[in-house]
C-alpha cells in the first residue's frame, strides 16, 4: 500500500501524521511543546459574522492543559445582541480538529476555532455552529445518509490602477483571465497556499467576470472554490479562508470586499453552495448515469424552502441589490441542467462514461473510470453576508424535507426550466415562476411562514429564528443609497 503523502497542508497533519478529525488534546499539547509555540488563540464566530480572537501566552504545561481542557469565559452580550448583559457569561472551548498555525503571527501561534457553552455546560442553543451540528445529525438520522457541501467564495481585490498599463481587460470580461491581463493572480495563489496550509481543501481558484477601474483604483473579482466536505468542515473552512484573505490583503496594502454588490451594472459577488449526499461512499445524486430520484427530491426541498433560505444566505440589504435580472444572479425559484440563470443548477457531472483524457493523450490507456462522485447540486442565491453555519443547516433541513416529501418528484418536475429566464423572448414561458424575496424584510416574512420546518426535530431553536427575523426586519432599507 502506497504511503500517504501530506504536502502543502496543515502543519499539524504533517507533524502528527493523522487527519484533523483524529486530533486529540494530547496531540495538540505535544505539537505546542515540541514546536515551541508561544501563543494559543481561541477564535469564535460572532453575530457580525467575523472571527473574534482571545490570546493566551503559554508559560507552562499546566496552564496549557487548563485552557485546552476547560476553555475560558467570554462576554456573550458583546458578541450577540440577543444576549442580555445581566446574564451574559459564556464558555468557549476549542475544537482540536480545527487547530492550525497562524501564518501571520510574529511569534509562533496556534489557533483553534471554539464552540459556545452556556452556564449549565450545555452547547449554546442559539449558537449558529451548534444549530448546524444538529441539522447535520438530524439529516443522517432521518435519511441514513450524509450531507456534504462545498462553496464558491467570490470577492473583489482593490488596488491602485496603473495608467501606463498596456494590458487592459474589457469591462466585465475578466472570467478566467491570465496574467499579465490580471493584476492579482499571484495574490490569489498566495491566499490559496495559506488556506491549504491551515487545512482548507481547495478545488481551484480563478479570476471572475467582474473587473473595472474607478477613481484611480482597479477592482478585480476573484473566486476560490473548495472541495466537498461534511458541513462542519466546510463552514469552518469558509470562516478561516475569509480571515486569511483579509489578513494577507492588509499585509500587501490591498483592499478586499466580499460585499454582494459594490456598483450598479457590475458583477456582484455570490457565495454559491454545491451540495452532495453520500451513503457508504457513493454519491446518491446519480443513479444509472442519470440524476437520481433522491437528487430530484432534494431539489424539491430547496425549491420549497428557497424563499426562507435567503434569511440565512442573504442577510444584508445589499444582498438584494445583487439578486436582480441580467446580473448573473438568480431571481426566480426554479432549477435546470447547466443553466446559470436559474436558482438551482445541476452542473456537468462527468457521467458520460467516456475517457476524454485518452482521446487527446494517445499514450494514456482507455480506462472505465467512474467519476459520478463529482456530481453536485448548486444553489446560487447565497452571498458572503450569510451566516455560513445557519445557511448550511438550512440546506440540510431543506434536503431532508424534500427527500421525505410525497410529492417531491412532482414539485421538481414542475419547477424545471431549460431556457434563460432573463431573456425577453422566454418571459411568457416562465411567468408562472415564483420570485425570490427582494428585501431583508420580505425574507423575514418568508422565514416566519416556514419556521416550523426549521424548528422540527429540535434543529433551529425558536429563539434563534425570532432573533433572525428581528434582525432582518429592522434594517432601514428604504434609506439605502446605492452607488460604488
Amino acid at each position: 500500500m502506497a504511503e500517504k503523502i501530506f504536502t502543502n497542508t496543515n502543519d499539524l497533519v504533517a507533524f502528527l501524521g493523522k487527519e484533523p478529525e483524529q486530533f486529540t488534546k494530547a496531540d495538540v499539547r505535544d505539537f505546542i511543546v515540541k514546536n515551541k509555540i508561544e501563543f494559543v488563540n481561541f477564535m469564535y464566530f460572532a453575530a457580525d459574522h467575523k472571527l473574534k480572537t482571545l490570546n493566551f501566552v503559554i508559560t507552562n504545561e499546566e496552564y496549557l492543559n487548563s485552557i485546552l481542557t476547560f476553555g475560558e469565559r467570554v462576554d456573550g452580550s458583546s458578541l450577540f445582541p440577543y444576549i442580555e448583559a445581566s446574564s451574559s457569561d459564556l464558555y468557549v472551548l476549542p475544537r482540536f480538529c480545527t487547530a492550525f498555525v497562524d501564518p501571520f503571527a510574529i511569534r509562533p501561534t496556534l489557533c483553534m476555532l471554539c464552540s459556545f457553552f452556556d452556564r449549565n455546560g450545555n452547547l449554546l442553543e442559539t449558537s449558529s455552529e451548534y444549530t448546524m451540528q444538529k441539522a447535520d445529525r438530524s439529516f443522517t438520522e432521518q435519511t441514513g445518509m450524509t450531507f456534504e457541501a462545498m462553496v464558491e467564495l467570490e470577492y473583489y481585490v482593490i488596488g491602485q490602477a496603473e495608467t501606463s498599463d498596456a494590458f487592459i481587460v474589457p469591462n466585465q470580461k475578466g472570467y478566467h483571465e491570465s496574467s499579465p491581463y490580471t493584476r492579482f493572480n499571484e495574490f490569489r495563489k498566495e491566499c490559496m497556499a495559506h488556506i491549504a496550509r491551515v487545512g482548507g481543501t481547495i478545488k481551484y481558484g480563478h479570476n471572475e467576470v467582474g473587473n473595472f477601474t474607478y477613481e484611480g483604483k482597479i477592482y478585480e473579482q476573484n473566486e476560490i472554490e473548495f472541495l466537498p466536505a461534511r458541513v462542519q468542515k466546510t463552514a469552518d473552512s469558509m470562516l478561516i479562508a475569509q480571515w486569511i484573505i483579509r489578513n494577507l490583503a492588509y499585509q500587501r496594502g490591498l483592499d478586499i470586499t466580499f460585499a454582494p454588490k459594490i456598483s450598479t451594472g457590475k458583477a456582484g459577488s455570490g457565495m454559491h453552495v454545491h451540495t452532495r449526499i453520500v451513503k457508504e461512499g457513493k454519491n446518491q445524486y446519480i443513479s444509472e448515469e442519470k440524476l437520481s430520484d433522491i437528487a430530484r427530491k432534494t431539489i424539491a426541498g430547496f425549491i420549497t424552502l428557497a424563499p426562507s433560505l435567503t434569511a440565512f444566505g442573504n442577510m444584508r440589504p445589499s444582498s438584494y441589490m445583487r439578486l436582480v435580472p441580467h446580473q448573473e444572479a438568480p431571481t426566480n425559484v426554479c432549477w435546470g441542467d447547466s443553466n446559470r440563470s436559474v436558482l438551482i443548477r445541476v452542473p456537468l457531472g462527468w457521467t458520460t462514461k467516456t475517457d476524454m483524457s485518452a482521446k487527446i493523450n494517445p499514450l494514456e490507456q482507455q480506462l472505465n473510470i467512474n467519476a459520478e462522485y463529482k456530481q453536485t447540486i448548486e444553489i446560487r442565491s447565497p452571498d458572503a453576508t450569510a451566516d455560513i453555519y445557519l445557511l448550511l443547516a438550512g440546506l440540510a433541513v431543506a434536503a431532508a424535507y424534500g427527500i421525505q416529501m410525497p410529492d417531491g418528484l412532482d414539485i421538481a418536475e414542475k419547477s424545471y426550466v431549460d431556457v434563460n429566464i432573463h431573456s425577453e423572448e422566454h418571459k411568457e414561458e416562465v411567468r408562472y415562476l415564483k420570485h425570490l424575496p427582494t428585501s431583508c424584510r420580505e425574507s423575514a416574512t418568508k422565514l416566519n411562514e416556514q419556521r416550523n420546518i426549521y424548528q422540527a426535530n429540535d434543529v433551529f431553536c425558536p429563539k434563534l429564528i425570532e432573533d433572525i427575523i428581528h434582525l432582518l426586519e429592522n434594517y432601514k432599507e428604504e434609506k439605502m443609497n446605492f452607488g460604488l
